[in-house]
């Protein structure tokens, strides 16, 4: 829709410009291509995207990873497929390098995962589940106690 779009799915590629986008094509800001005899190529902590060029010895630069920082990051509106835009209970984005103040870091070759357990939080969904079911007989009972209490009379 032309909307800017937020994501914290680092999974990058390259697409047939040299371009760098993300898994479902979408290019990613600001804009850093590759060139196509590029050998190599390397991010620093700092977001420093380097490339050593086929016949060369030294690195060159090409660009700089910025990351975005919202006021309210609760407030952004998921979109789908690990994208979040701006809203008005977010705030506005305000970029910065990796490593600034505020900023996060930034690892070349790593991937920010999920912190939760899943064997343990379907232990925890079978425990409550099971004490719903539990309950539910408690009403059921004590509905079935009612009624028979009311035929009494």
């Amino acid at each position: 829709s032309g909307d800017t779009a937020y994501t914290r799915d680092g999974t990058f590629q390259l697409n047939a410009d040299g371009e760098r986008v993300t898994h479902d094509g979408y290019t990613v800001q600001p804009g850093i291509s590759i060139p196509s005899n590029a050998v190599d190529v390397t991010i620093n902590s700092s977001g420093e995207v380097l490339v050593k060029i086929q016949g060369q010895v030294a690195l060159s630069n090409v660009g700089q990873v910025q990351l975005a920082n919202f006021p309210n990051p609760a407030g952004l509106e998921a979109e789908g497929g690990n994208l979040f835009t701006e809203t008005p209970a977010s705030g506005s984005a305000t970029t910065s390098n990796p490593g600034d103040t505020g900023y996060g870091s930034l690892l070349q070759g790593f991937l920010e995962t999920s912190n939760v357990n899943a064997v343990e939080e379907i232990s925890n969904l079978i425990s409550a589940q099971r004490a719903y079911e539990m309950n539910s007989k408690v009403i059921q009972t004590s509905d079935d106690m009612m009624g028979t209490l009311t035929q009494i009379r």
